[in-house]
């Protein structure tokens, strides 16, 4: 039985090269876009939140490294009182063998911050 890592850092400390880089990386530029970026682990992953609501998180499942970004249920406007909102999910594959296109992800943080912002 694998022991599951208890803390963010142990998380990042437990991935094998090139991955743990790269999520170090990655965790360094999304908490550089917004002091008001919290990062959390959730869902035994790392997490990311900003103003108490849901932003992003990081995800490596076997090989495959995703950036997720995260559009809160709080922040949707029900249209129909039987229908319930669900969080919207959007995710980027990151290769961690090649430049991170950091102008990109600050590009959609600043997007997803923003959606918070507007409430």
């Amino acid at each position: 039985m694998t022991r599951q890592p208890k803390t963010l850092e142990e998380y990042y400390l437990s991935k094998p090269e090139p991955y743990q880089s790269c999520l170090l990386a990655l965790r360094d530029i999304i908490l550089s876009v917004n002091p008001a970026i919290f990062h959390v682990r959730k869902y035994q992953i790392p997490f990311f939140t900003y103003k108490d609501k849901k932003l992003g998180y990081l995800w490596l499942n076997g090989k495959k490294l995703m950036l997720g970004f995260c559009v809160d249920k709080q922040l949707q406007v029900e249209m129909n009182s039987d229908v319930k909102p669900k969080d919207k999910y959007e995710s980027i594959q990151i290769d961690p063998n090649v430049d991170l296109n950091i102008e990109l992800i600050r590009q959609k943080l600043s997007y997803y911050l923003a959606l918070v912002d507007k409430v």
